[in-house]
């Protein structure tokens, strides 16, 4: 592409963004710690979803500060919902690394902020270039299909690849702003499914549009094959407190709270697997019915979940394979970050109580 084509995409593409942006919350602003919780945010999760976790995690957490001295189980808490539960243990780690190197917000250093658990090229782009119009290109599902359709990419695109491309069309100033246009330009106009060319402030430029390919570009790599999960969850009541446990420090969920539940073994039967857990608990009991199904998906994972009620538990309970365990009142089931499933398990406690 020469270098009069270039200049036409960056002019048209921020007058677009300009005229067109959605108000978004972080917008407003040039602080780079609210572009860095956003940006965090808003990977893997959508934009509307993301909208009142925002307000809600700035109303508690207004500053890096505020975030380097809190608890990670209030943020956990807040974060409950959005899934991907590292992205909010990163945060606590990364502002109590730059608090103690006597940092009040991210610095525009990209040297000292790739260092920062959880900041990969992409979130340190972001930040900086949106905060400090540092001069650094970002690539992500809406501008990855931007970039391929723009240069018509006809076969999967290695990723140095495009971000070389990213980085060839940025302009001198404004960069954050352009960078939040070519993201804001996938997810408006240049759509997964039927991109609306007619309304694209850069088609003249479009070498997919010219192939006529824009719909096949680009090109999707294979989906990973679903997995099926069967697993059963005790509910193990002591008088009026509950049961729950903590997971470890390591993997999925960790250091959430959750109602004990493991996988079941191949042909092993729902009774026979809850004996096997309520075993690695140190209890006993007698076992009740069934309480509800849930269902949820995890990456390729299809988990189906059986929940069933254990009433007289005997023994002393063993947190085992978990970090910690606990007895809880059901009314302060509230104050325990657990995860979207094992949430859904709880309010429907509390809907049968």
């Amino acid at each position: 592409m020469n270098t009069r084509d270039v200049a036409s995409i960056r002019r048209r593409l921020l007058a677009w963004f300009r005229k067109n942006a959605r108000p978004l919350p972080w917008r407003a602003t040039r602080d780079p710690y609210r572009i860095w919780i956003s940006e965090v945010m808003l990977q893997q999760t959508q934009v509307a979803a993301v909208i009142p976790y925002f307000k809600r995690f700035l109303k508690h957490f207004p500053t890096l500060p505020k975030l380097a001295q809190a608890d990670e189980q209030m943020v956990l808490r807040l974060w409950e919902g959005l899934g991907y539960y590292r992205r909010a243990r990163d945060l606590c780690r990364a502002a109590r690394l730059l608090r103690n190197n006597k940092y009040r917000t991210i610095p525009d250093d990209p040297e000292v902020v790739r260092t920062l658990p959880g900041f990969g090229r992409y979130t340190t782009n972001a930040v900086l270039s949106q905060a400090y119009d540092r001069r650094l290109p970002i690539v992500e599902a809406n501008s990855r299909r931007v970039l391929c359709r723009l240069f018509g990419i006809e076969r999967l695109p290695r990723d140095a690849e495009l971000w070389q491309l990213a980085e060839s069309l940025l302009p001198q100033r404004s960069v954050g702003d352009f960078n939040q246009a070519m993201m804001e330009l996938g997810a408006l106009v240049c759509t997964a499914t039927n991109p609306h060319c007619e309304s694209c402030p850069i088609a003249v430029h479009c070498r997919g549009r010219r192939m006529g390919r824009q719909d096949h570009i680009p090109v999707r790599a294979p989906s990973a094959e679903v997995c099926l999960v069967d697993e059963v969850a005790v509910i193990v009541q002591r008088d009026d407190r509950l049961l729950i446990v903590q997971r470890p420090d390591a993997g999925r969920w960790a250091r959430m709270w959750e109602f004990p539940h493991h996988v079941r073994a191949p042909g092993e039967s729902v009774l026979d697997s809850v004996q096997r857990l309520l075993t690695s608990l140190g209890l006993e009991g007698t076992v009740g019915d069934e309480i509800a199904t849930i269902r949820h998906r995890v990456t390729r994972f299809q988990i189906t979940m059986v929940c069933v009620q254990v009433h007289h538990p005997r023994g002393s309970a063993q947190a085992g394979t978990y970090a910690n365990l606990t007895w809880v009142r059901p009314q302060d089931l509230h104050a325990y970050p657990l995860s979207t499933p094992q949430r859904r398990l709880a309010r429907r406690l509390h809907a049968d109580d």
